[in-house]
């Protein structure tokens, strides 16, 4: 080869610029890839980064980060700050150690004797617990609902949601909360198995044959009990624990709320409002409005 190309020294040249060519292209191919590599690595983590919300309050700004995983919530969140929906509304419900509430529709424009906390917007949001991931944390934004007696299913409101303050906890009252979740666990456990049992028991019942439903109840306990030994998703977690010590929070609220997000900035600003006068259903005396609401770009 080396003697062909000593004899045909154009033809090398012409192979040496063939070569050289293709090298050059394929130098600036590589560098095509790694930019289009990197951009869409740069897009994921853009579509996967978490949506950052700011509220323009009377007392300052308040960021709050919507998470993924509470889809329809974070949606319809979206949904409402673009359309400019939560711009002059007041957080009509503060109470401190505990948290403030807004997103009440009634609450644009209204005069100062005006009873709050009723508004909405026509429709609500099936409940979201990703839990115990998410919880009443110090800063957990959460959305407001109607009672139990009137919503067994816990939807959510369609706009209004609250910020917690919450308080600290201390190891014996966090032992408290551990067992009354407990109780309320090992009774819903209960109830399921017996309704199960239905027409066993309404026999005996019949009958009036106490021993033999006493025999029935016992054996129903035995099983919950094994399954609360193994399964004791009723606790708080590690994590739990640490922060309603150390930062504070609502845990009994866990569970029965849709936590959706919480604060990133602006915490300080959540403590200023909760420790504002109310009067009459924990209304501030003083408006604090939410001038602006909208998405972090």
């Amino acid at each position: 080869m080396l003697l062909f190309l000593y004899f045909c020294p154009s033809l090398f040249l012409s192979i040496y610029c063939l070569i050289y060519s293709i090298c050059k292209m394929r130098k600036y191919i590589v560098l095509a890839l790694i930019v289009i590599i990197s951009v869409s690595e740069s897009c994921a983590n853009k579509k996967s980064k978490n949506t950052l919300v700011t509220f323009e309050t009377t007392y300052g700004k308040i960021t709050v980060m919507l998470y993924p995983e509470t889809v329809k919530h974070r949606e319809n969140f979206l949904k409402l700050v673009n359309k400019g929906f939560y711009n002059g509304v007041l957080f009509h419900r503060v109470i401190k150690d505990f948290m403030i509430q807004g997103g009440d529709p009634d609450s644009k424009n209204t005069n100062s004797n005006a009873s709050l906390g009723s508004g909405d917007i026509g429709y609500t949001i099936p409940a979201e617990f990703i839990y115990p991931k998410y919880y009443h944390k110090h800063g957990a934004l959460a959305a407001a609902r109607q009672g139990d007696q009137v919503n067994p299913l816990k939807a959510s409101s369609g706009c209004q949601f609250y910020i917690v303050q919450g308080k600290k906890y201390f190891d014996n009252q966090l032992d408290s909360i551990d067992k009354v979740s407990e109780l309320k666990y090992e009774e819903k456990l209960f109830q399921e198995i017996a309704d199960t049992k239905q027409h066993e028991i309404k026999i005996y019942r019949l009958a009036n044959n106490l021993t033999k439903l006493k025999a029935l109840s016992d054996s129903i306990l035995t099983v919950v009990q094994v399954k609360i030994k193994n399964q004791p998703t009723y606790k708080l977690t590690a994590q739990q624990r640490v922060d309603y010590k150390t930062i504070g929070g609502t845990p009994h609220l866990d569970g029965k709320y849709t936590v959706f997000g919480e604060v990133v900035e602006g915490l300080e600003i959540v403590e200023k409002i909760s420790n504002i006068k109310t009067g009459q259903n924990d209304r501030p005396v003083e408006d604090i409005k939410v001038n602006k609401a909208y998405v972090v770009q």
